[in-house]
């Protein structure tokens, strides 16, 4: 039996167990877990001091060392997120539908857990502890690969939450994490189908098409966020500033970000040049295609000739793409183009507009004048993510714990006979 065998083979063990575990128990775990980030927290940060010692050492852009990087306020945002899965409801147990049988049958559709889940992910080790408190809430044991930049930390993390939970409840290998980090064991894990039953990657666009193309166990693809941005010609142009500049620059690196602003050719001579300065001073290179140059040009803002490539960028830092279009049908046209199923935002004052942007863009989530910052588990309200869905089958848009569970049929009979 390999590495990768035994560790497949330990989660499903734990994995029976912590499916009969009551709330109270799980929550207790997820409580003494929080606890102890709060006092690793020196341990915590010496292991990422060594992460992020190599990352710099090997030329990492400043996005990447970011999305690398604990703080002191990180940990106690982690210890807060898993505090906040342990207060909310539980969906293992819930009811989802019942009905009866013409010939007398009780039939119900209820929550049950995945089973084990396997994250794959790169560079951000707070998922170590999102996904495994969100996977033990939800009834799941976790095997966890980790981008081999975060190894310090991830392992430090990982310790943290099995010598916490298991002094408060939780079975042994519930929470596992791959400490050998050679690229084959990926291969190895994505083909496990005797133990796992869901591969969640989490990371790049590399990542996650060789997780695509050979993964045998079924795979639920997160978080490629090449979002719009629309700006239709009866806006609220002060809201919209406002509104933009978030979007763009609260945390560029995140998956939530835009990466196109998409503006009506009736705003271009008065609102284009406001709002490309604006960006401009908030350090965004601007890559933006004829008619916007034409008009930048005369207002001596400095852009770049945006290219095809540009517009199917997930920038991932301080740039972003901005195309004249011809109305609410042409933003919708790109946006379906070239966008990644994601976020993506219109800023209007007509109804009618907003209606038929919301009923025909094919995302995730979509936005009517709000900043697509907000796509994220615990602004929805669900404790968490464990990612973000741009597929449509079992799950879409941010995954929280109703996500990790699917549902099993009970039919409740007094001899009857087909």
């Amino acid at each position: 039996m390999t590495y990768i065998d035994q560790l497949g083979a330990s989660a499903k063990q734990s994995a029976k167990v912590i499916a009969t575990l009551s709330t109270a128990t799980k929550n207790k775990i997820l409580v003494a877990v929080a606890e102890e980030l709060l006092k690793s927290e020196e341990e915590i940060l010496t292991a990422n001091a060594k992460d992020l010692e190599l990352a710099c050492s090997k030329g990492k852009k400043p996005a990447y060392v970011d999305r690398l990087a604990l703080t002191s306020e990180r940990i106690i945002a982690m210890a807060e997120g898993v505090r906040e899965i342990a207060t909310a409801s539980d969906p293992i147990g819930i009811i989802d539908t019942g009905w009866l049988h013409p010939k007398g049958m009780e039939i119900i559709q209820k929550r049950v857990p995945l089973g084990v889940i396997g994250m794959i992910f790169e560079s951000r080790p707070n998922v170590t502890i999102d996904a495994a408190a969100l996977a033990i809430k939800a009834g799941n044991a976790i095997i966890l690969r980790g981008g081999s930049d975060a190894i310090y930390s991830n392992t430090m993390l990982k310790n943290i939450f099995v010598r916490a939970g298991i002094a408060a409840g939780m079975p042994p290998a519930s929470v596992q994490l791959v400490e050998q980090t050679e690229r084959a064991h990926v291969r190895e894990l994505i083909s496990l189908n005797n133990y796992i039953d869901v591969i969640i990657p989490r990371g790049g666009k590399g990542l996650k098409s060789f997780i695509i193309e050979h993964a045998t166990v079924p795979v639920i693809e997160t978080g490629a966020g090449n979002c719009h941005l629309y700006v239709e010609k009866s806006a609220d142009l002060e809201k919209a500033y406002a509104i933009i500049l978030n979007a763009k620059t609260q945390r560029p690196a995140t998956c939530n970000t835009i990466e196109t602003l998409l503006l009506d050719y009736e705003l271009l001579v008065a609102f284009l040049p406001i709002i490309a300065q604006k960006l401009a001073d908030a350090g965004v290179v601007l890559a933006v295609d004829l008619t916007c140059m034409e008009i930048l040009n005369k207002h001596k803002i400095i852009a770049e000739h945006a290219t095809s490539a540009d517009y199917k960028t997930e920038y991932q830092a301080l740039k972003i793409t901005i195309v004249a279009v011809g109305g609410v049908e042409d933003a919708i046209n790109h946006i379906n183009t070239y966008g990644s199923g994601h976020s993506e935002a219109i800023l209007t004052e007509k109804m009618a507009a907003s209606d038929l942007f919301a009923q025909e863009v094919d995302a995730s989530s979509v936005y009517i004048n709000a900043s697509t910052r907000f796509t994220d588990g615990a602004e929805f309200g669900f404790g968490g993510e464990i990612g973000i869905s741009t597929q449509k089958l079992h799950a879409r848009g941010p995954m929280g714990l109703r996500a990790l569970t699917t549902y099993k049929y009970i039919i409740r009979g007094n001899g009857q006979i087909r």
